[in-house]
């Protein structure tokens, strides 16, 4: 059996879900974030909300795929579970790096623009 497939096929699947459940915390939360910086536009914080939802899982969703490629070879199961931890442990970090830097550069630019 290939222990590769698994891997993929489980870290695929928690990263995911770990994506689509934070993208929609923050979707929901952030609408409210976003109005508090630009009051009185709820339509354009709405569309930047939705802009920034949709960057989040492109750029998210694109790097967890693009992964798979470096990953080596799977031959014991103590490689299986220090392979899979590890990985999806970089992807959880990443997701908390970009999303401060998402507040930081929304904080510090959106009133320039408005």
């Amino acid at each position: 059996m290939n222990l590769n497939l698994i891997a993929y096929g489980l870290f695929l699947t928690i990263t995911i879900y770990i994506i689509v459940v934070v993208g929609q915390i923050c979707y929901r939360n952030g609408n409210t974030y976003v109005l508090s910086l630009v009051p009185g536009h709820q339509d354009l914080c709405t569309r930047i909300n939705k802009i920034l939802l949709t960057g989040y899982y492109l750029v998210n969703l694109g790097y967890t795929a693009t992964t798979l490629i470096h990953w080596e070879r799977i031959t014991t199961l103590t490689a299986f579970i220090e392979i899979l931890a590890s990985r999806t442990g970089f992807i959880i970090v990443l997701l908390a790096i970009l999303h401060y830097t998402n507040l930081f550069i929304i904080t510090k630019y959106i009133n320039k623009f408005i």
